[in-house]
């Protein structure tokens, strides 16, 4: 048995907490879902810590906790309009539609507006190629790279995410944010009070910085420095320009009860590989296998699965979460 807190208890108090705060349970249920297989993957900060932060915005009516995902499709496009909740829901009901489209047109683009955090870009996509499909996903998030050269924040971080099927295999996930690294590292960093590295941030005078707090009030560097910058633009216009969402410095933060909506955007694209060509899983395997051959190499994600498989019954959580979640689902 997996050392940590039993899933089933942390899904029941994250699902009362959600219920108190006004979430009917086709918006709870693939919000926690992400949440604990995000904890289940070893990714802390995109798991039920991030619980908390949802709820106080629900409350002071920054997300609708009411909000119901609108779905329009057109041609090979899928539109989905989250209505300023939280971005789950409105994955969920944009993978669906998308899915169908892919298989009876073999593409779809879906693209999702008036959105929220985007959680671990890779879950997503890894379900569609276990569907068979090979599938990419954008989105972007609240400024916090500048563009080469400058040290305001302008960008989001901008997770990249991409799988595909593998014969005889798992999806092959790769997944990656366009900071050096996660933003909500920093966060975590700066709740616990640890320094971070050096490389990773800039303190609001555009000076570097391991005071965590300060980076949260600077700006995150990018990794590849101008072509990090480039493709962090590249995703703000595939997002938040296609969508009609709102651009990374147009968008309210992730993390405080204050001000609008963050009213982001995201784009998946879905592609059914028979329409190219047959085989495809058969050729993604053989490159597989000559990674695999070099002494010292692994797949991307192998990490991630291999934390899931060790976290099937429990879940690692801070104690700080769990106690928050308990006072959340149990207020008195």
């Amino acid at each position: 048995m997996s050392a940590g807190v039993p899933i089933l208890e942390a899904r029941a108090l994250a699902m009362a907490a959600m219920a108190r705060q006004g979430f009917a349970p086709d918006s709870a249920e693939p919000t926690i879902a992400a949440l604990i297989l995000a904890d289940r993957d070893g990714i802390p900060s995109h798991g039920l810590s991030r619980l908390p932060f949802y709820l106080r915005q629900a409350a002071t009516g920054k997300v609708s906790a009411g909000a119901l995902p609108r779905v329009q499709t057109h041609g090979a496009v899928v539109r989905v309009d989250a209505g300023f909740g939280l971005a789950f829901p409105a994955i969920a009901a944009g993978m669906i539609a998308g899915q169908a489209v892919a298989r009876a047109q073999g593409i779809a683009a879906v693209g999702i507006a008036r959105s929220h955090h985007f959680g671990v870009a890779g879950h997503p996509v890894e379900l569609a190629a276990r569907g068979g499909l090979v599938a990419l996903a954008l989105s972007n998030t609240p400024a916090a790279i500048p563009p080469h050269g400058g040290a305001r924040a302008l960008f989001g971080t901008n997770p990249i995410a991409f799988a595909c099927p593998v014969a005889g295999a798992e999806p092959l996930v790769i997944d990656l944010s366009l900071s050096k690294v996660a933003r909500g590292k920093v966060m975590l960093a700066a709740r616990d009070g640890r320094a971070i590295p050096e490389g990773w941030a800039l303190d609001a005078q555009g000076q570097p910085t391991t005071d965590a707090k300060a980076a949260l009030q600077g700006a995150m560097l990018p990794m590849g420095d101008a072509k990090g910058a480039a493709l962090a633009l590249l995703v703000e216009l595939l997002t938040a320009g296609l969508t009609g969402a709102n651009f990374g410095h147009q968008a309210s933060s992730f993390f405080d009860d204050s001000g609008p909506a963050p009213g982001i955007g995201h784009l998946i694209l879905l592609i059914t590989p028979d329409a190219f060509a047959p085989g495809f899983a058969a050729r993604a395997a053989m490159l597989a296998q000559a990674i695999l051959a070099q002494p010292g190499t692994r797949l991307p994600g192998a990490l991630r699965a291999q934390a899931r498989a060790t976290h099937t019954t429990h879940i690692p959580l801070a104690p700080s979460v769990l106690t928050e979640l308990q006072a959340l689902a149990n207020p008195g």
